[in-house]
């Protein structure tokens, strides 16, 4: 018996990627239910789809970021509950910035959950919470990084919030380190730079990439030089320091930093969202 996708998959592959339902639904039924596969197949056809990013699917809640008092330890947490009503609430999103001080002072989310929180755990007050609210309250995602300068960025609603790294701290640090705090909460790259870039995703992407040359019809003598140019564009696209400058698109990010000082870096950055 063949394989017949649920109208709520199709639907839920439609909002992931932005195809059509016609294309999503046949995806499905090639792809026998599996949702990445049915992506990659969208993808290999030519649709211009959204990412497939895990961050997709989360629930509703509050992203928080902290940073320490000399800007070099910083924190991402997402404090997950069921609905936006509670998400809203103003005494939830005052527990959400508690625990997310409470962080910076841990190296886990088990030790975060396992930290006093006026006499009682972490992880027994998001019980008590829990029982309060009547929803389930829990700690979502735990991101943490160093550098030798740090400055965080959460955008309105909380929903999305990001920390970057620079190499030094230096007069107008702090600026830069929020504005590209802003561009990785906005533009969501997949990693620092291509030597970041996970030898699955490069391997994914030529391969879809490479399908869609042989399908026009290129020559398989040029297609490897077509394809140097188009990782150097996926790269430009979805890697921090390459991306265009969200502020000013004439200039690269890695551009927007040496102009604030000349040896000046991105090193790291993290980012979560709802």
């Amino acid at each position: 018996m063949s394989y017949s996708p649920a109208a709520a998959d199709v639907a839920k592959l439609r909002n992931q990627t932005g195809a059509g339902m016609m294309d999503c639904k046949k995806a499905l039924v090639e792809a026998e239910g599996d949702f990445e596969k049915a992506v990659d197949i969208l993808r290999k056809k030519g649709q211009k789809v959204a990412a497939n990013r895990a961050d997709r699917d989360s629930s509703e809640g509050a992203v928080i970021a902290r940073v320490n008092e000399d800007n070099t330890l910083g924190v991402v947490i997402s404090l997950n509950c069921e609905t936006d009503f509670v998400a809203k609430n103003e005494a939830f999103i005052e527990l959400a910035y508690e625990i997310a001080e409470m962080a910076i002072f841990a190296a886990t989310k088990e030790e975060l959950l396992a930290t006093d929180f006026h006499g009682m755990t972490v992880a027994e007050k998001l019980i008590e919470q829990t029982g309060v609210i009547g929803e389930k309250i829990e700690i979502g995602a735990f991101e943490r990084i160093t550098g030798p300068f740090l400055g965080a960025y959460i955008h309105a609603g909380n929903k999305i919030a990001a920390i970057t790294a620079l190499s030094a701290k230096v007069d107008g640090a702090d600026e830069a380190a929020k504005s590209v705090s802003m561009q990785a909460a906005a533009m969501n790259p997949i990693a620092l730079d291509e030597t970041s870039v996970s030898q699955e995703t490069i391997d994914k992407e030529l391969e879809i990439e490479r399908h869609k040359l042989t399908e026009e019809g290129k020559p398989a003598n040029i297609i490897d030089n077509i394809l140097k140019g188009k990782m150097q564009r996926f790269y430009k696209d979805n890697t921090l320091v390459h991306q265009d400058f969200i502020k000013d698109s004439s200039i690269s990010v890695a551009d927007y930093v040496k102009s604030v000082n000349g040896d000046l870096k991105v090193t790291g950055f993290v980012r979560v969202s709802l």
